[in-house]
């Protein structure tokens, strides 16, 4: 490439995205502790653990494929070319697409943080009972068969971004994606024997949401890929949409439930959080209130509903970023706002942007969920997939790992 037309690096902006990738680093053991707090003591090591094997299995397969198939040069609209397999390309200059006057190293760690939670969030939904040799698998082959077709179809050049489909910060492909897996994972892998507990050490669920609130200002922040206006915007409606949900699901808990619930108020933070996400960039801080307090009400009301219908998403991924997220990418068409990132919405008279933003979301949560769902009935025909009962009422922990969180 002649060196004159490769684009000068920003030093300023180059700290901003390292810093917010390392932000983004956090959440996953942030993620760890909030399932952590939420199941059986038996369980907490193996849920745990789930969290950060990801971040090594993943980085690896980023660093060899998937970043690649995601960010590559695009092939009919649905997958990337194999150009930064082995991290061929990614280096110390800008790439003129992604980023700008950052170095395409920085652009490769800030997207693999998103990678490695991606997978990460569907734990919640299938705990107590998975398999540990059989996860190791599904990790994998969901990264390389579900997460980095999304990723490219949204940010890389795919047919939903052709489209016209807008996504700031991953409410589609982040948390629309792993809650339309979680589901599907309920629905392959049944129910536990014993569905009935309480969280058995919320201040864990407290210190992990207070490490996903911090580091998700990097993930939404970050994603303007420079110390911008735009950067700011994301900061602010990120703090206000996580506000507003925790103070609407607490209200709910209390006249629904006839409690303040702790947990309920930390749920409705991850709620606001994961619905501000695709909007963070592209809407005014008013409308990141408004979109706060919808997602609270969705989600409440999806996690209501998966009770009655007895399914066994046994934190409620689904309810909260399957739901969460379709909340957020639809009312992004809604309330985005030229002057903030670019592209007017539903109410500043753009009906396209609507449609493409109902339809970009529709698609990928179906994608999701049905390949997903292949996947896992796949792997259940060839291996062992799901725990015995045995297994399960002895706890995971001791179980799978011959180790045990805490010694009574």
């Amino acid at each position: 490439m002649d060196p004159s037309l490769v684009p000068a690096i920003n030093a300023g902006d180059t700290a901003f995205v390292l810093l917010s990738a390392a932000l983004v680093a956090i959440m996953t053991p942030g993620l760890a502790f909030f399932y952590g707090g939420l199941v059986k003591h038996k369980n907490v090591l193996t849920i745990m653990m789930q969290s950060f094997i990801a971040m090594g299995l993943v980085t690896v397969l980023w660093s060899l494929l998937t970043f690649s198939l995601a960010f590559g040069t695009d092939v009919s609209g649905v997958v990337g070319g194999l150009d930064y397999v082995l991290l061929r390309g990614v280096g110390m200059d800008a790439h003129a697409t992604y980023g700008g006057d950052i170095p395409f190293a920085a652009f490769f760690v800030f997207q693999m943080m998103f990678a490695i939670i991606t997978p990460a969030l569907i734990t919640g939904a299938f705990a107590d009972r998975m398999n540990f040799k059989s996860y190791l698998v599904f990790l994998l082959l969901w990264s390389v068969l579900i997460y980095a077709p999304l990723a490219h179809w949204v940010w890389g050049g795919g047919f939903l971004a052709k489209l016209g489909a807008i996504d700031f910060a991953g409410g589609t492909v982040v948390h629309v994606s792993a809650g339309m897996a979680a589901l599907a994972s309920v629905f392959v892998l049944g129910k536990r024997t014993n569905t009935a507990h309480l969280p058995h050490n919320i201040p864990y669920v407290a210190l992990g949401v207070g490490l996903l609130w911090f580091g998700w200002y990097g993930f939404n922040a970050g994603s303007a890929l420079g110390a911008t206006p735009q950067a700011a915007v994301a900061f602010v409606n990120s703090q206000i949409a996580a506000a507003a949900a925790m103070v609407a699901w607490l209200l709910l808990s209390w006249i629904v439930d006839g409690r303040p619930s702790m947990v309920g108020a930390l749920t409705g933070v991850v709620a606001g959080l994961v619905a501000i996400t695709p909007a963070a960039g592209y809407v005014e801080p008013s409308s990141s209130l408004i979109i706060g307090i919808l997602a609270a009400i969705g989600c409440f009301a999806a996690v209501k509903f998966r009770i009655r219908m007895g399914w066994d998403d046994a934190l409620d991924v689904w309810g909260c970023h399957g739901v969460g997220g379709f909340i957020g990418s639809i009312l992004t068409g809604v309330f985005a706002a030229k002057s903030v990132g670019g592209f007017d919405g539903l109410l500043e008279g753009n009906t396209d942007q609507f449609l493409a933003n109902l339809y970009g979301t529709v698609i990928a949560a179906a994608f999701a969920f049905v390949a997903t769902y292949v996947l896992l009935v796949l792997l259940k025909a060839i291996m062992k997939v799901k725990v015995d009962a045995r297994e399960e009422q002895a706890g995971l922990d001791r179980a799978l790992h011959g180790e045990e969180a805490y010694d009574f």
